[in-house]
């Protein structure tokens, strides 16, 4: 689907010389001379680098057309991570450089929607939050303002993050997966 240069937004994947680009940010500027342009800010989602491209709203830009299916997640060995479609039972692997950190969240049969551009997976996106056990965490100081401190703690599966003081090893707690904070006791 063409769009035009000034309809590009935060978090688009388009088409821009023969590749495929997530946008990470923009910038509509009107200079006083001249017309205004929107300055964006774009990862190549296949090669990983950045460029910065100005669009006049003549422009006109392919917008990726993704599909999102869900899947359940199997298994994970050295290079990929495995997963089921419930409804047709296919089976697919995604390699452990797409995933990144999220993976460390996968846990046995959890569904997690996954990105496809042309048939082939380039993201996986997790349910919003996620519930995790604290497996160890600083003592809280007596006298700290709750409101105020958060101490460190790390989670079963390895990922590090602030937690409030009352939050104690062997806790369960919600996690939320875009930022990675803590959300509250389960």
């Amino acid at each position: 689907m063409k769009i035009s240069g000034n309809e590009i937004k935060h978090g688009m994947l388009i088409e821009h010389k023969n590749d495929l680009w997530e946008v990470l940010k923009t910038h509509h500027v009107k200079p006083g001379k001249g017309g205004a342009f929107n300055q964006v800010e774009m990862k190549s989602v296949n090669r990983g680098t950045k460029l910065n491209e100005r669009f006049r709203s003549s422009d006109t830009v392919e917008k990726a057309s993704l599909d999102e299916i869900n899947f359940n997640f199997l298994y994970e060995d050295d290079l990929e991570y495995y997963f089921i479609n419930q409804k047709s039972f296919e089976q697919i692997n995604v390699k452990k450089e797409i995933v990144g950190k999220k993976g460390k969240f996968l846990k046995e049969n959890l569904e997690v929607k996954i990105i496809f551009y042309e048939e082939k997976p380039i993201s996986i996106e997790l349910p919003k939050q996620i519930n995790s056990k604290i497996e160890s965490t600083d003592v809280a100081l007596k006298g700290q303002t709750v409101s105020s401190s958060y101490k460190p703690a790390v989670l079963d599966n390895g990922i590090k993050i602030q937690v409030p003081p009352f939050i104690e090893n062997g806790d369960e707690i919600v996690v939320d997966t875009r930022t990675i904070e803590y959300v509250k006791k389960n």
